[in-house]
Formats: structure tokens, sequence, C-alpha cells
């Protein structure tokens, strides 16, 4: 049996795998200022409720961009920071 012969295989899924995996590569990289941007939305809409609700308790805040990406980064903890900063700082 020929050395070419059992290598042949494996020589044409060389390039498909390596394909694959640059192709793969790309659409994480892509993805990554989306799922950014979707973080941010819902870190809005999380402090968009928070001033709902704090609004009948007298609590009103101003959502900026900056707040709104800490939230959505951070999650809930991140959220309560930015009201605990709006409520001790301001």
């Amino acid at each position: 049996m020929e050395f070419n012969a059992i290598l042949s295989p494996l020589g044409a899924f060389g390039p498909m795998i390596a394909g694959v995996l640059l192709l793969l590569l790309v659409v994480k990289l892509l993805s990554m200022p989306f799922k950014l941007v979707w973080n941010g939305l819902c870190g809005a809409l999380l402090l968009w409720f928070i001033n709902l609700v704090g609004s009948l308790a007298g609590f009103t805040m101003k959502i900026t961009v900056i707040k709104a990406l800490i939230a959505g980064f951070f999650g809930v903890p991140g959220a309560l920071a930015v009201v605990l900063y709006e409520l001790l700082v301001k």
C-alpha cells in the first residue's frame, strides 16, 4: 500500500477543516459588537423599569448610554450599582 493513498483522504479534509475554523472565528469576532448592543438594550430596559418603579417613590434618573452599557454588561449588579451611584452621588 502506498503512503500517498493513505493520506489522500486527510489531505482533502485539511483545507475544509481550516476553512470552517476560520469561518467560526470570523463569526465570533463579528458577533461581539452585536452582543454588546443587545446587552446595552437589555440594560436600558432594566434601568427604565427601575425608573418606572422608582418614580412611585420619587426617584428618577436620566438613562444614558454609559449607564445602559454598565447595566447590560454586569446585569442586575450593574443596574444596582448605577442606582446606588445616582442615590449617593447625585
